[in-house]
């Protein structure tokens, strides 16, 4: 209390008879009080001396770290209705064993021989396909045996122009020897004439020249009308090659058409065989996707279609199973500011709910109840709640996880950064300043090691 009265309470009161005067103004109490004070405040800048694990907290959970061991719900691929359950909730299931029987709701597969009906046409159809096959094989045999006689005709016709055109070279020789020898008659026969006109021949001889001359005439007549006869020959000749190409070029032309809509229909018995293939394995498939069966070893968590006769859509959930084997991780989110400071291979320590602890974040070695981890990953997209994501698995130097923990438990992390003094640290909080940023010991040596492939 501030001295600032005139009145002196000492003065108006005996302040010697009160206890707590009395406590204080005895000496020895005030030195062993002063000596209290002074080795507290020794303790205290020792203590702000000692070194101080930085650290990162982050809330998160227990998860998995295969995305395969992670929960899940079984679907179904097709629309169906519930006929007949084969697990109960909470039964363990392996993989392969069937979880419930379901039938279909659409009409297309109500038939229950639709699978061997579709069989059988496509028996039909293959049978179908075989006989295109083999009428175009016949087709091409057919197309090979009318190219074949059509070379030989040609060849044939191709050595009746070549006799025609001979014999029309044998008849232009005669008709030139006619012309020849019609020229000598007629010379002998003006000779003659002229003789007997001297009186040097007898009529006689002048009628015989004379019938030689008209012989010779007739000749050359007959031998000019068998020139034109094999000229005609060559030109029937010619006429006949031109009609063996027409003839046979229509026949081959027909039946390569027919060898070509055999194959048309042969590929389009294809295409329907393939189509039927496609429906008759589709078909298999779907009556085998009526018994829904477990994907892996689990537990059935629960069975979400419920009761018989339950219809749903394809894609439907039916129910969710936890898979057996499990490796276990956590999954915690730091803030943005922190987020430079976690480095893959860090050590974390846990919490994790339902696990009493007793945890000093700055000193870890004192802790009690705490498990170790290591960081495997670090999200680079943040999430939905505005902060990072960062997956931890066990630390195999540190003692094991609790084997009661669930996927989905609550847990709390510490990532332990560079060792500091505390009196840093209190500054650094008051400040409201981040954890001093630092890189770990593999992560500059990865650093080194790529500036020195570099250069």
């Amino acid at each position: 209390m501030l001295n600032i009265s005139k009145s002196k309470i000492n003065k108006v009161a005996d302040l010697n008879k009160t206890k707590s005067m009395q406590f204080v103004q005895q000496r020895l109490r005030y030195i062993t009080f002063n000596k209290i004070m002074t080795a507290l405040g020794i303790l205290f800048l020792i203590v702000m001396f000692l070194p101080w694990t930085q650290n990162v907290r982050g809330n998160g959970s227990v998860t998995t770290l295969s995305p395969a061991n992670r929960p899940q719900s079984v679907q179904s691929a097709i629309a169906g209705r519930v006929e007949k359950w084969f697990i109960e909730e909470g039964q363990e299931v392996k993989k392969g064993d069937t979880i419930v029987f379901i039938s279909e709701v659409k009409s297309d597969y109500f038939d229950p021989l639709l699978v061997e009906r579709t069989s059988a046409q496509l028996k039909s159809k293959s049978f179908s396909q075989t006989s295109y096959t083999s009428k175009v094989k016949a087709l091409e045999q057919q197309i090979i045996a009318l190219k074949e006689e059509r070379k030989l005709k040609l060849e044939q016709a191709q050595n009746k122009l070549l006799q025609a055109r001979l014999q029309q070279k044998s008849d232009s020789i005669d008709f030139q020897a006619a012309k020849t020898q019609l020229s000598i008659a007629e010379r002998q026969f003006r000779r003659t004439a002229q003789l007997e006109s001297e009186g040097l021949k007898a009529v006689t001889d002048v009628e015989t020249k004379k019938l030689k001359l008209q012989e010779s005439q007739a000749k050359l007549i007959s031998q000019e009308n068998k020139l034109l006869s094999s000229k005609n020959k060559v030109i029937n000749a010619k006429i006949e090659i031109s009609s063996i190409k027409a003839n046979y070029q229509d026949k081959i032309s027909k039946a390569e058409s027919d060898k070509f809509t055999a194959l048309s229909g042969q590929f389009d018995t294809e295409a329907q065989v393939s189509k039927l293939q496609n429906q008759l394995s589709n078909y298999e498939m779907r009556s085998g996707l009526r018994y829904i069966t477990a994907p892996q070893d689990g537990f059935i968590n629960q069975a979400i279609q419920k009761g018989i006769g339950e219809t749903f859509k394809a894609g439907a959930e039916i129910v969710s199973i936890m898979p057996t084997e499990i490796d276990f991780a956590v999954e915690t989110y730091v803030r943005p500011i922190d987020l430079p400071l976690i480095h893959p291979g860090e050590d974390v320590r846990i919490i994790f709910d339902g696990w009493p602890a007793i945890f000093f974040s700055g000193w870890p070695n004192l802790s009690y109840g705490t498990y170790g981890g290591e960081v495997v990953a670090v999200s680079r997209t943040v999430s939905k709640n505005g902060k990072y994501r960062v997956l931890v698995k066990p630390d195999p130097e540190e003692q094991a996880w609790p084997d009661a923990i669930r996927a989905g438990s609550g847990a709390k992390t510490l990532a332990l950064l560079k060792d500091v003094s505390i009196w840093y640290e209190i500054w650094r909080q008051i400040n409201g300043f981040p954890p001093d940023y630092y890189s770990p010991a593999d992560a500059k040596q990865n650093q080194m090691k790529a500036k020195n492939s570099k250069n």
